[in-house]
């Protein structure tokens, strides 16, 4: 599956229960990780929003290194 279709039917910004549903755990593991910063989020008052490119590094945080490491080799090559 494709990791842009995995989240394809929700909002572009999460709220935490949406992180419940997607990652199948429970409320208070999902204030956790959010107040821990293991998913970053952006706090407004007291709600957290998670925008779905936050998520995505999570789930995929592979990705997320080998972008940057190409993006090193790159850098180097123009040097």
């Amino acid at each position: 599956m494709d990791r842009d279709q995995v989240l394809a039917g929700y909002d572009d910004v999460l709220l935490p229960k949406d992180l419940q549903k997607i990652l199948h755990v429970g409320r208070n593991t999902v204030y956790k990780y959010l107040a821990d910063g293991v998913i970053t989020s952006i706090r407004i008052g007291t709600q957290y929003r998670i925008p779905k490119k936050y998520l995505i590094d999570y789930i995929y945080p592979e990705a997320e290194s080998s972008d940057s490491r190409e993006g090193g080799k790159e850098n180097e090559i123009s040097e």
